[in-house]
């Protein structure tokens, strides 16, 4: 190649790099007017999104407050000879889904809170929450899960699947168990907590106000014409302490 030939190339070359650096400084020139341009968009999302999530924190720590309580006690007549409460977490407040049933039975695997007794069902019974368009409340109802035997509510009877709406507090009894359900209400809708605890003497001995049983429906959820209520006697009657 001749020295002229050489010097066009070059001077080619250099015409290229001029435009491809001039290029690159017209893109530099449009991203940084860009950027200056959104940043501040960018900055006010920025603390539009951390302030939505602080408020979504505060929102859920201030519901930890306001759950809905079930307490759950028990008493049976040999609870001090046997270890039925020995699976139960007595004493420690337990967080529940209101999606998700609360299943009571002897089967550890298939209920989430378990008897330590031969007697009591593989599954017993199921408390549910639910809401009614009538009340902000989260409400339960409980349903009989066991074949063997009945279940009593404030002296009804629910037969086999046949379910009850519970009141705020609530006599349970099968076998020879008694389990006395209070509810205390929350305003938070997606979950609540569960306190157990063992009671010295029985609650439907203690002296209280009556409250009636309601009556019983199946599955279904309509009401079981056939099902037998029985009266109250002093047997059934249930009593509960302020």
């Amino acid at each position: 190649m001749s020295k002229h030939n050489l010097d066009l190339s070059l001077a080619s070359s250099s015409d290229r790099g001029a435009e491809i650096f001039s290029s690159l400084r017209k893109v530099g020139v449009c991203l940084h007017l860009y950027l200056k341009k959104k940043l501040p968009d960018l900055s006010t999302d920025f603390i539009r999104i951390s302030s939505s999530m602080t408020n979504v924190s505060q929102r859920m720590e201030t519901e930890e407050d306001l759950l809905t309580l079930l307490h759950i006690k028990f008493y049976h007549p040999q609870q001090h000879s046997k270890g039925l409460y020995d699976l139960l977490p007595l004493g420690t407040r337990s967080r529940r889904s209101a999606d998700d049933p609360l299943r009571l039975g002897r089967d550890a695997q298939a209920c989430d809170y378990s008897l330590v007794d031969p007697k009591v069902s593989r599954k017993q019974l199921a408390l549910n929450a639910y809401y009614t368009p009538k009340s902000p409340d989260m409400l339960f109802s409980i349903q009989n899960l066991s074949q063997r035997g009945r279940l009593s509510v404030n002296g009804s009877l629910l037969g086999y699947l046949e379910r009850m709406d519970l009141p705020d507090k609530a006599l349970i009894r099968f076998l020879e168990y008694e389990m006395l359900i209070i509810r205390e209400s929350g305003e938070a809708k997606t979950s609540f907590e569960v306190d157990m605890e063992v009671m010295t003497v029985p609650p439907s001995r203690e002296t209280c106000t009556c409250v009636p049983g309601r009556a019983p429906v199946m599955d279904t959820g309509m009401v079981n014409q056939n099902t037998a209520i029985p009266q109250e006697t002093e047997e059934t009657l249930i009593c509960y302490s302020n």
